[in-house]
């Protein structure tokens, strides 16, 4: 799902640059809905593989059209926290995805299923009357015609990471993603290794901790990027600006995650620390959407924001090396292997954040593309 959904959402972008983006927004939506409904139907493994993959290629839509939307639709003044705000909608789904356990329990996996694709498909109608037309999307049309497409395609592609700002945010943000997957697929393995008698309290304080302190990071994050820039002088770089929350909350996520994965044997101490790593590192995303968005201008928003989610997908490779060299050093008791695990989540996740947040000064601290560029 995770490599369709990244590939396919570079297509998705450079779609959105040239089509109208409420029929993409609304079209995804209903797409993931019938893939839904497929995979419930489902008899067989492979069909379900088949849906699994129907539903990549669907999701990737929807997250190119809406940022590109909410940079052109909100005032510059609250474009972070917007992009915040819809970026918080990760950390409520994983929340959520959770209760979907509870549909599994009372009602069966199918009959789940369903319920899911009527909201699907519920969301894909308001998406339809909600949304106000796309008036970018006469003027791009005419444009593209004009154009060979593989051509120009592969031109805005360069042009997206054409400037230094936008090369050490792509960075900054790979390196800040490895440090989150690696977090959200060992933190889980880790902390039930080691108190194996909370593991029930765990999965209830690990996800009231992604929705609330993740979600009021988020949020946070957004709304002191948008007073910084508004700080900012006429000579200064307002947009700039904005990364040195990343920088900081990447600095402070670095000591908070080492103390949470060495809390031993206080099962309190170490959920203190991972909330406290929550809160200060989900502060990132809006901000440094917000300025690759302003960076790169509306002309190829969509494709700078394909690229972003392919830095993601290649991110994922950082569980994976984690997980090798986890196997290959694993060895004795349970308790040497806590500590090995304990040593690789915080040299991996606390080198990623300190070395993001490097690359996100370095992009603040860049020369900011013309005026022109922009627009």
């Amino acid at each position: 799902f995770t490599t369709l959904f990244a590939v396919a959402s570079l297509g998705a972008g450079v779609a959105s640059d040239r089509y109208n983006r409420k029929v993409l927004t609304v079209a995804s939506v209903a797409a993931w809905g019938v893939a839904t409904l497929g995979t419930a139907l489902s008899n067989s493994y492979q069909q379900v593989l088949l849906w699994r993959i129907a539903m990549g290629l669907a999701c990737a839509f929807s997250t190119p059209t809406a940022y590109t939307l909410i940079q052109e639709r909100v005032p510059p003044a609250r474009a972070s926290l917007a992009s915040s705000l819809y970026g918080t909608g990760v950390a409520l789904g994983g929340a959520l995805a959770a209760l979907s356990i509870l549909l599994d329990t009372q009602f069966g996996w199918r009959n789940a299923l369903f319920i899911i694709t009527a909201f699907a498909f519920g969301t894909s109608g308001l998406n339809a009357i909600i949304l106000p037309d796309d008036t970018k999307a006469g003027t791009m049309a005419k444009s593209e015609s004009a154009r060979d497409s593989s051509d120009s395609i592969f031109k805005e592609v360069l042009e997206v990471v054409s400037t230094s700002r936008v090369q050490w945010l792509f960075l900054g943000s790979f390196l800040r993603f490895c440090s989150g997957l690696m977090i959200g697929v060992w933190s889980a393995p880790y902390f039930r290794q080691v108190f194996p008698d909370n593991q029930g309290q765990y999965a209830i304080l690990q996800a009231l901790i992604t929705a609330i302190c993740g979600v009021m990071s988020g949020l946070l994050g957004g709304v002191l990027a948008d007073q910084i820039s508004a700080q900012a002088g006429e000579s200064d770089d307002g947009v700039g600006r904005k990364l040195w929350i990343p920088v900081v909350g990447s600095i402070l996520a670095a000591p908070s995650w080492y103390l949470a994965v060495h809390s031993e044997p206080s099962f309190t101490l170490a959920m203190g620390w991972l909330a406290v790593e929550y809160l200060v590192a989900e502060c990132w995303f809006g901000p440094t959407i917000s300025v690759l968005q302003s960076t790169v201008g509306p002309k190829i928003g969509g494709t700078a924001q394909g690229l972003f989610t392919v830095t993601g997908a290649i991110g994922n490779l950082a569980p994976t090396i984690l997980g090798f060299l986890y196997s290959q050093a694993s060895g004795g008791g349970s308790v040497e292997a806590s500590a090995k695990l304990a040593n690789l989540l915080a040299i991996g996740v606390c080198g990623g954040y300190l070395s993001s947040a490097a690359c996100f000064a370095a992009s603040a601290l860049s020369t900011p593309p013309p005026k022109d560029k922009a627009n």
